[in-house]
């Protein structure tokens, strides 16, 4: 056994001393090659396997480079969305409109029933519904034979009152003649003297009484008061007609003047300075005359709002000399706004409804400042603001309502005005 060990160590240390020695390549044997050299084909693995670990750390070192990119998008996308976006808008300056539309009612400028003064029955009319009549034109005429013999009473009562005062006048005249020869006494004179005055008060009321019926006869005869149309005619030939009965006279024509109508509008109280008296009006009739205005002129108002509607009711008048528009017809009255010269409009839906007022949201420097503003007359979709506001704020549109003073937000322009930027 000892002897084997030996064996083997002498053969090792011969092996390696064999190794050590240089051995020229000429002289080599064909056979034999040198322990150091590497065959190419073990080069080329190797270069291989150096290429492969090179591109696995580069794909490891990108892909770590990508997971960090996007976690740093992640991040800042993540504190983006943290803040809200906010559509803004500029004021425009003055009022959106310069008018308030406010609906009226259409009434003729004079329109009034007729009726009868005298009772008796229709004997005749000329006139009938739509017809256009002057001042003074005769209508319809009654027969009323009662009062045709009360006037003939009458002017007989005057006659008779009349012989009698020239009697008492002749016989005061001879008294007072016979006075001063003292033929006659005082008292008698004064007696005939008092009875010429009693009968000249007589003749006086007679008279009254004649020129009483002479009128009445002449309501027999009904004329137009003014000039206009015949809007209604009640009665026909042979009606009865009763004057002053208990049930109230019975009309027998309405007239109504088509030259010149009155509007009436009920202004709410925030309009009132727009209704002055001589303030231009455009009138409006959509269903009769669609898309065309007529002049008109506010003339009138009653100087008193309406406590219960809180409006203002305003008379304006529009000549229709034309007589196209027709009384009754629903109308519009358009009322310029005076504009105050520090007022701005906004749309409605940029306030912010607050316990301690109205609030807009103004944006500066990408941060939120609530600013309180005075509102002045509503359009409807926009609103005039009187103060708190100018042209160059950039106004916050229809805001949050978690919106408060001092948070960051990020400005997002309308798609309309994002175009014009571009």
């Amino acid at each position: 056994m000892i002897n084997e060990a030996n064996e083997m160590t002498t053969n090792t240390e011969d092996k390696v001393a064999f190794e050590s020695v240089d051995i020229p390549d000429d002289i080599q044997a064909p056979g034999l090659r040198h322990p150091s050299r590497r065959s190419p084909s073990r080069l080329k693995i190797v270069m291989i396997a150096l290429l492969v670990v090179v591109a696995v750390a580069i794909a490891i070192g990108a892909g770590i480079q990508t997971r960090l990119q996007a976690e740093g998008q992640l991040a800042r996308s993540t504190h983006m969305s943290a803040i809200p976006s906010v559509f803004i808008t500029h004021p425009r300056a003055g009022a959106a409109g310069g008018e308030v539309e406010l609906p009226g009612n259409t009434q003729p400028f004079n329109d009034t029933p007729i009726y009868a003064r005298v009772s008796g029955y229709l004997k005749s009319w000329n006139v009938d519904i739509g017809a256009r009549v002057k001042q003074g034109e005769l209508l319809a005429e009654i027969d009323a034979p009662e009062v045709d013999q009360q006037l003939l009473q009458a002017r007989a009562d005057l006659k008779n009152a009349e012989v009698n005062l020239e009697f008492a006048r002749i016989t005061a005249d001879r008294y007072e003649v016979l006075i001063k020869t003292a033929s006659v006494s005082q008292q008698e004179t004064d007696q005939t003297v008092s009875d010429f005055h009693s009968r000249q008060a007589l003749v006086d009321a007679n008279q009254a009484n004649v020129h009483r019926l002479e009128e009445l006869k002449g309501f027999e005869r009904i004329y137009a008061p003014f000039d206009g149309v015949i809007t209604a005619r009640n009665t026909d030939i042979g009606a009865l007609i009763q004057a002053g009965d208990n049930t109230g006279p019975k009309e027998l024509f309405h007239l109504a003047a088509l030259d010149r109508l009155r509007i009436y509008v009920s202004v709410p109280e925030n309009y009132v300075a727009a209704a002055k008296s001589g303030s231009k009006v455009a009138l409006t009739f959509d269903s009769l005359f669609p898309g065309e205005t007529f002049p008109a002129t506010v003339v009138r108002s009653a100087n008193a709002i309406d406590p219960n509607s809180r409006t203002l009711n305003v008379e304006v008048d529009m000549d229709n000399a034309s007589g196209r528009v027709l009384p009754g017809a629903y109308a519009f009255a358009h009322l310029p706004i005076p504009i105050s010269a520090q007022a701005v409009t906004i749309p409605a839906n940029a306030l912010l409804f607050r316990a301690e007022g109205l609030r807009v949201g103004v944006v500066r420097n990408d941060r939120v400042n609530l600013v309180p503003v005075t509102i002045g007359h509503d359009y409807g979709s926009s609103v005039e603001i009187l103060s708190g506001l100018v042209t160059d704020d950039a106004i916050i549109v229809d805001p949050s309502d978690s919106l408060e003073n001092g948070d960051a937000v990020q400005v997002m322009l309308p798609a309309n005005e994002h175009k014009e930027r571009k």
